[in-house]
């Protein structure tokens, strides 16, 4: 049958329902309703509870039709005889249709063949779904459709439900385990009047009232610091960022971070802090310290390894941390990398290298040191050599996971650091100076050292997905034509 002819029939059974006085969408649940979780967890022969859920199946045989009724938290099958709920209920189920959400009231007992079932003594339609669940309930295999319907996407496919569950205890656990630790969290602005704090393309908008453009945060980091300046000696923030730029199975437009920053700490200070985190949310999610990630095996048993980037790229590439950005692109094009780009800034380059490296790390945990200086401007330098920055990244599984400095708190270096950016980018890409950051250093910060872990690949690792896609409910796609 056509979809058309589905919904069309779909609609002529609200309507007949509608008739005969049913007030559909507007009816309320029956009282002290339970989830279907716990009814199955302390099930209780005799028991009278009441339910809600979407139906999931049907099956009738004369005078008994049997339905399938699931929640959030599982499933359960109903048993209704025209016995049980009178003659006009019971004829009303001609009109209730798989996708259809119910209320349930009735007793608990089990089958001949052990099913766990309520024996319904009345139902109220909640709501009628006009359109049918994708391919009869075998699983929503469209990877387009799965994104842009999500709803769709969580109804059929039960796996996809648990990737999203534990993405949720991930980030309760990361809370957890900060608190703890006696870090405070905060909350910062969204829309920043200059995008600073990373390197990244932002997306921009207009405030009427004060006339002025903004730009959606592409990073927290210039405000965490400034509560650095004030005192707050421990904070972070999961905070949504966003940066125009490409679509990729490990990039979308707009993610999730975790920043943490601690004054009086430095970039091995954040290593251990990393370390510690990301074991003690792989027990508390997962159970364990060993696992699979897209065929590869982890084992996040301390201490974790450690490379050096100026050692690697000076290996694969022959670069060295003083090249200007057009030498970096000539040694890059000589080993067969980024072909066909004429001009790329420092930190274009350093994202290729970063892609490249990524692809050949070790699966298991590895923290990669030693990058330079001019890839860095808010990093410290090393006392011993100023070419190379107090900074490293996590890789996991292949994934860059996370990024950390010691911070850099003199103003003077810095704003001469933000001016040295501002001279190699691009003409649309041209940014003023955060005189609002310099004055707050200005002010004196303390040493501080600063982390920040993204959590949807952190998601991707713990959950086994492939894409980011798989762990963003709503990801960004390209309009439908």
């Amino acid at each position: 049958m056509e979809l058309n002819e589905i919904i069309a029939q779909r609609k002529a059974k609200f309507e007949h329902l509608s008739a005969k006085g049913v007030n559909l969408y507007y009816n309320q649940p029956f009282t002290s309703r339970i989830s279907i979780g716990e009814a199955l967890e302390k099930f209780q022969e005799g028991k009278k509870i009441s339910i809600a859920g979407r139906i999931i199946a049907k099956r009738s045989h004369g005078k008994v039709v049997f339905l399938d009724l699931r929640d959030s938290t599982g499933k359960i099958q109903l048993y209704l005889k025209l016995d049980f709920v009178g003659e006009e209920k019971f004829d009303s189920l001609e009109d209730i249709d798989i996708a259809d959400i119910l209320s349930v009231k009735g007793e608990l007992f089990k089958t001949q063949a052990g099913e766990l079932t309520v024996k319904v003594e009345d139902f109220v339609v909640l709501a009628k779904a006009l359109r049918p669940l994708p391919e009869k309930w075998h699983g929503l295999k469209d990877v387009e459709l799965r994104y842009r319907q999500r709803y769709l996407d969580l109804i059929a496919n039960e796996e996809v439900k648990k990737v999203f569950f534990m993405r949720a205890q991930i980030i309760k656990a990361v809370r957890n385990f900060l608190d703890a630790k006696g870090f405070l969290e905060v909350e910062t602005p969204m829309m920043h009047p200059i995008a600073g704090g990373a390197a990244g393309r932002p997306f921009k908008t207009h405030h009427n009232e004060y006339d002025s453009d903004l730009y959606l945060r592409i990073a927290p980091e210039l405000y965490l610091k400034q509560l650095l300046v004030g005192g707050l000696d421990k904070v972070y923030e999961i905070n949504r960022s966003f940066r125009n730029e490409g679509v990729s199975t490990r990039h979308n437009p707009e993610f999730t971070m975790l920043e943490v920053y601690a004054a009086f700490a430095n970039y091995e200070d954040m290593m251990q802090l990393a370390e510690e985190l990301i074991i003690s949310l792989a027990k508390e999610v997962l159970g364990k310290m060993s696992f699979l990630y897209q065929g590869k095996s982890i084992d996040l048993k301390s201490p974790w390894q450690r490379r050096s980037f100026a050692q690697l790229v000076k290996e694969k590439f022959a670069i060295e941390p003083d090249d200007a950005a057009p030498v970096m692109l000539k040694k890059l094009q000589a080993k067969g990398f980024a072909q066909g780009a004429s001009a790329l800034t420092r930190s274009q380059v350093a994202r290729i290298i970063e892609d490249i490296l990524g692809q050949e790390m070790h699966a298991n945990p590895t923290f990669v040191t030693d990058y330079f200086t001019n890839l860095c401007p808010l990093a410290k330098t090393q006392k011993d050599n100023p070419l190379i920055s107090e900074r490293f990244e996590l890789y996991v599984g292949g994934l860059e996971i996370g990024n950390a400095y010691s911070e850099l708190n003199d103003p003077i270096e810095q704003k001469r650091r933000f001016q040295d950016e501002i001279k190699e980018m691009g003409e649309d890409e041209k940014k003023a100076i955060d005189q609002d950051f310099i004055l707050a250093l200005e002010h004196g910060m303390p040493p501080a050292g600063g982390l920040g872990i993204g959590i949807d690949r952190l998601a991707m690792l713990f959950t086994g997905q492939p894409s980011i896609r798989d762990v963003i409910l709503f990801p960004l796609l390209r309009p439908e034509k």
